[in-house]
């Protein structure tokens, strides 16, 4: 389904959910991370989105995050109509704390998940890659181009953990518009997003990987003094692409939290 440029389908009934990915990817690698918690919890209407410029979403006179964030509200009010949880990803943890930021009444909950703090590459306290576990046989058999991409960030190079990755991120990383948004889309707002008059209140889950090359996880524990009503997570053993190196745990965490 369409509303303006934004692309977006809408799965079950009950609370809404919001579910926003990170940077290049789109909602592809959302629905792989999310349903297998949603569709053994009841009661919640998840819409899944993508972003401008990525998955099937059109880039169209998007300049900025502010930009998105006034789309993302557009939606919100326009299709959800109602309170909702919203659950950003990376990039889309960014957009979620703007969101916070500008509309914090229409929220009821919130999930950052591997949330960008500092917009940028590899900004702020952000850990070297290291690998934990590899597989050398499936890594001898990829191509080349399956292997620079799989390698880039994951730190669990094993068969499992290479299926999820591509079912749940190639198609999106092929689908995403990259001259728009290396070269046209800036990815900071013109305001702090964690710049709040009074702390937010609303229950929050930070999840974060230990091992997480590209936004870290110690600059994210420092959300916690903003979002008061929050629970923080360092999940060992996992870089950016948590939910597919421990999604076990991962899921259960979400799980236990909006139960």
């Amino acid at each position: 389904m369409k509303h303006g440029i934004i692309d977006y389908e809408i799965i079950g009934e009950g609370t809404p959910v919001l579910i926003i990915h990170g940077w290049g990817i789109s909602k592809i690698t959302m629905k792989g991370a999310f349903e297998p918690i949603f569709e053994k919890l009841s009661g919640y209407k998840r819409y899944y989105i993508d972003l401008p410029g990525m998955g099937q979403s059109e880039c169209g006179n998007i300049k900025n995050s502010d930009d998105i964030l006034e789309h993302l509200h557009d939606f919100a009010v326009n299709v959800i109509k109602e309170k909702f949880i919203i659950v950003g990803q990376s990039y889309g943890g960014l957009l979620v704390r703007g969101f916070v930021n500008k509309y914090q009444d229409l929220l009821l909950k919130i999930i950052l998940l591997v949330p960008c703090v500092i917009p940028g590459v590899k900004k702020g306290r952000v850990e070297p890659l290291v690998v934990v576990e590899k597989d050398e046989d499936l890594l001898s058999s990829l191509t080349k181009s399956e292997y620079e991409s799989f390698t880039m960030m994951n730190v669990i190079l094993k068969r499992d953990v290479w299926e999820r990755y591509k079912k749940f991120l190639m198609p999106a990383l092929a689908s995403a518009n990259w001259d728009f948004l290396n070269h046209k889309l800036e990815g900071k707002f013109s305001f702090d997003p964690d710049k709040l008059s009074s702390p937010c209140k609303l229950p929050c889950l930070i999840i974060t990987g230990k091992q997480d090359s590209v936004v870290g996880y110690k600059d994210q524990f420092d959300l916690m003094k903003i979002y008061t009503n929050s629970t923080y997570c360092a999940v060992n053993n996992a870089g950016h692409n948590l939910q597919i190196e421990q999604p076990e745990i991962f899921e259960n965490l979400v799980t236990s939290w909006l139960k």
